[in-house]
């Protein structure tokens, strides 16, 4: 499954035969068949613990009560991410290109607490905001995803500056 991640977020899902799955992770490509079926369920035995992960990276935001400590801490989320897993959040980047991947439900959690914390702080529309910081991150993310956290700073430090955050 690390081989399949590696190979799927960085060189994408459709370029990727099981046959070089198979040969870089010193396996049989029956093996990968025996074990998960297909390709696709490979995928699927990757992408079971999205859920999980987002909801571990959003805990510290949504136990948060102080409205402008939610929106620094949603700010901040892109550079807590552990280099270690930016193959796995690579490939959640890439599959938001495919409809049958892409769920958007996931992040309404972070949308919610984000648009009652704008509320709390006096925004005239909380939940265009809330989708306009979504989007700002979606960018930084990118960038730190493709080029490292370092590249991205100047950008934290201007969005927190945005919302008074500094």
């Amino acid at each position: 499954m690390d081989t399949a991640l590696d190979l799927f977020a960085n060189v994408g899902y459709d370029a990727v035969p099981t046959s070089r799955i198979a040969r870089e992770a010193g396996v049989s490509e029956g093996l990968i068949f025996r074990h998960f079926g297909n390709k696709k369920k490979l995928l699927e035995a990757i992408m079971a613990s999205t859920e999980r992960r987002l909801q571990e990276a959003f805990a510290g935001v949504i136990e948060e009560d102080e409205p402008a400590e939610v929106v620094r801490k949603v700010i901040l989320l892109p550079f807590t991410i552990d280099e270690n897993e930016y193959d796995f959040w690579r490939l959640q980047f890439k599959l938001k290109w495919d409809k049958e991947y892409y769920n958007p439900r996931l992040m309404e959690p972070l949308i919610q607490k984000l648009t009652v914390a704008f509320g709390g702080l006096q925004y005239r529309d909380p939940e265009l905001e809330a989708r306009f910081l979504e989007q700002i991150l979606d960018t930084i993310s990118t960038q730190i995803l493709r080029e490292g956290r370092e590249a991205a700073l100047p950008f934290r430090d201007l969005v927190l500056a945005k919302y008074g955050l500094q």
